[in-house]
């Protein structure tokens, strides 16, 4: 899968979207634990969806929602969260060095094309 729009854009959408969580964890006056994990995981998993890694977005809704609901639905916390982080911390350690390294270089030069392409669009 290919990003959908550049670094900079997913981080700032992602950002915007940790802060409108934020004002409605606020507003609807909800426990702030679980409600975090929630304004934490979606933006999270929004970003990684914007920039082209659909496993990565599936493991981290995997793991932050799977918390949430272990709090909020008092499921028997004691095995289930210990597997969630692990199996997200393994995802990550498995990912980093398993898949293919790109060039830093090549990675800001598609970036900086990906951001023309968009501000053609506009």
């Amino acid at each position: 899968m290919h990003r959908i729009v550049s670094k900079k854009r997913a981080k700032a959408i992602s950002v915007a979207l940790f802060l409108i969580g934020l004002a409605i964890l606020s507003l609807t006056q909800q426990p702030f634990w679980p409600g975090i994990m929630l304004v934490i995981g979606v933006p999270l998993a929004l970003r990684q969806y914007l920039l082209g890694r659909p496993y990565d977005m599936w493991v981290s809704l995997f793991v932050f929602l799977g918390v949430y609901a272990t709090v909020q639905f008092n499921i028997s916390w004691e095995i289930l969260l210990p597997v969630l982080f692990a199996i997200g911390g393994l995802y990550i350690l498995f990912r980093e060095f398993l898949e293919s390294k790109e060039e830093p270089l090549e990675e800001e030069e598609e970036d900086l094309n990906h951001e023309i392409e968009e501000d053609q669009h506009k």
